[in-house]
């Protein structure tokens, strides 16, 4: 016992496996001990410091493919193909080539509702999700039940409702950071990182839940593909050849906002892929509406997928990182080669 108390045990290196020692004449705190050890040399996961092994194989290999991997990509695809079809529409609407989904201030209303559960829930659940999930939903909705009541006002232009979701856009950011500097260190920690995006902890049930909401309105916005077509030559050419202008800007803003409110919610807000995919597809191929939407959400789908995939390659870090880090120099040089006498 004299020797144990001189001697205390020295703690084990990263790279050696835990190993219970006996202190002191307890028995029952070193079998304790004993059955702790044992649990974190089978489960490395229980020690941040503990080295995974080299090579999955068998149950682990299926388990990390089918439960970790796919739905990570379903996940990727269905955000991917969302994003990529509604700046697709938000550009065909408002007539502005640097318009994007996060232009109509719903992933800014969205942020603002994460900030505001980790401040007052933390980690809790609210209807069997988490606080942060559902209440950066409730704050797409707010914002979108402004643009809509707008939307369904007669008189309402279109500039309108482009300074209207600036301008909630820019009051939220600000809200944001004055929230910020009540938030502690751990709090900060949690908002930075989750309004970076990611993919990582979505689930089987992530995908179940938000599918069909993401798929139903893609296919509703491929499916105005046509209306949009007239709005080429303007809102009152459009009305000549019997397109209800009102209704139509009314369901896209529907849509659009239900569709990146459910992603952002559960994904975080990933930048660059509304707006840069797009342009992708009228300098590979065509503008027409027609063709413009559905190869936007394949485009949308398979650029997330990948950055994803790179992302997770680059030691798992957030999405949203890359979709930036590959989208600020692609609009850069799309903006040059516009400005380009022969391109």
């Amino acid at each position: 016992s004299a020797n144990n108390t001189l001697n205390p045990p020295t703690p084990p290196t990263p790279s050696q496996p835990y190993q219970a020692t006996t202190v002191g004449p307890h028995d029952d705190l070193a079998k304790r001990l004993k059955e702790l050890a044992a649990e974190r040399n089978t489960n490395p996961q229980l020690h941040p410091l503990a080295t995974p092994p080299p090579e999955l194989a068998g149950p682990k290999a299926a388990f990390v493919f089918w439960e970790l991997r796919v739905p990570r990509v379903l996940m990727g695809a269905l955000v991917g193909a969302s994003l990529g079809v509604s700046g697709a529409a938000v550009q065909a609407l408002l007539h502005n080539p640097l318009a994007s989904p996060s232009t109509l201030g719903t992933t800014a209303g969205a942020s603002l509702g994460a900030l505001v559960a980790i401040l007052t829930f933390g980690n809790a659940s609210l209807w069997g999700l988490s606080a942060v999930t559902v209440s950066a939903f409730l704050g797409a909705g707010v914002v979108s039940l402004m643009l809509v009541g707008l939307a369904v006002q007669g008189r309402a232009r279109t500039e309108d409702i482009l300074l209207l979701g600036v301008g909630i856009a820019l009051a939220a950011s600000a809200i944001t950071m004055g929230l910020h500097l009540r938030a502690d260190l751990l709090e900060t920690t949690q908002a930075v990182r989750w309004a970076l995006g990611s993919l990582a902890q979505v689930g089987y049930r992530g995908v179940t839940l938000t599918g069909p909401i993401l798929v139903a309105c893609t296919l509703v916005l491929c499916s105005l593909a046509r209306p949009l077509e007239t709005l080429i030559g303007g809102e009152d050419r459009a009305r000549t050849q019997g397109v209800d202008v009102s209704q139509l800007r009314l369901v896209i803003l529907l849509a659009v906002s239900l569709s990146v409110g459910t992603a952002v919610a559960w994904c975080g807000p990933i930048g660059f892929v509304g707006l840069v995919v797009p342009h992708l597809v009228r300098l590979g191929w065509t503008a027409r509406r027609r063709v413009l939407l559905p190869a936007s959400a394949l485009l949308g789908s398979a650029l997330l997928t990948l950055c994803d995939a790179g992302a997770r390659a680059a030691g798992d870090i957030p999405v949203g990182v890359v979709t930036s880090a590959i989208g600020a120099p692609m609009l850069i040089w799309l903006i040059l080669r516009r400005r380009t006498p022969d391109a």
